[in-house]
């Protein structure tokens, strides 16, 4: 049902699901359907805030995978003007969102088609955020957090989301206006891993950096591999 509570830009439209309904799925479910983009699918409980924006690209789908990217940016924005200055968010390349250094949420993607020359019908990005554990569980894990944890008890879920899809607006402005070299600077300096040893899609190697198209490029036994983008994509 649409949301009327939330406050987005023009041309994006809430809609609120509710219960165990992911709004990832729900976003996909609509976009097959042909809605228009600019749909942001939500579901805020006590212990996660998950949501999911509907896009329409102009260009083919490597391109356009730098939606994924600018959403990710958009979040570190968003949530660095509501949290304290000592919250630090960084990115993953695989989507993962780390919050003081743990792993907090995740971005993920879905197109309406895998092929890297097509231009596809619809691309749909999802955040998926914890707000705090199980009653049981804070703690447990030294790699998982929740905002909460983090000194973020007095962020509403509704102004963060509202946060991010304003921020994130932002960003897709910019490379619609200047390509990725404004979005790929900034994405360099949230960058999880980069410059490190690490695993990415099963490959281990040294993470160098990314290409012109967001492809992760990663040094393994003296070569270069480029693992695109598009790979993160759930069929």
């Amino acid at each position: 049902m649409n949301d009327a509570s939330l406050h987005l830009p023009p041309l994006f439209e809430p809609v609120a699901v509710g219960g165990r309904t992911d709004p990832f799925d729900r976003a996909r479910a609509l976009a097959v359907a042909g809605a228009d983009p600019g749909i942001v699918v939500h579901n805020i409980t006590n212990e996660c805030l998950r949501a999911a924006i509907v896009f329409a690209p102009e260009v083919t789908l490597e391109p356009a995978m730098a939606m994924m990217p600018a959403c990710g940016i958009g979040f570190q924005n968003a949530l660095g003007s509501l949290a304290p200055p000592e919250v630090a968010v960084h990115l993953q390349w695989d989507g993962a969102i780390r919050v003081n250094g743990a792993r907090c949420g995740r971005l993920r993607a879905a197109a309406a088609s895998g092929d890297p020359a097509a231009v596809p019908d619809w691309l749909v990005v999802g955040l998926a955020l914890r707000w705090q554990h199980p009653d049981d569980a804070p703690g447990a894990d030294p790699d998982r957090t929740a905002l909460i944890e983090e000194g973020c008890a007095e962020i509403e879920p509704t102004a963060l989301l509202e946060a991010w899809i304003r921020h994130t607006l932002v960003w897709i402005n910019r490379w619609a206006d200047d390509g990725n070299a404004p979005l790929m600077a900034e994405w360099r300096g949230l960058a999880h891993d980069l410059g490190e040893q690490t695993v990415i899609l099963g490959v281990e190697g040294l993470f160098v950096g990314v290409d012109e198209h967001f492809a992760a490029l990663l040094r393994v036994a003296g070569e270069t591999r480029c693992l695109a983008m598009s790979r993160l994509l759930e069929h």
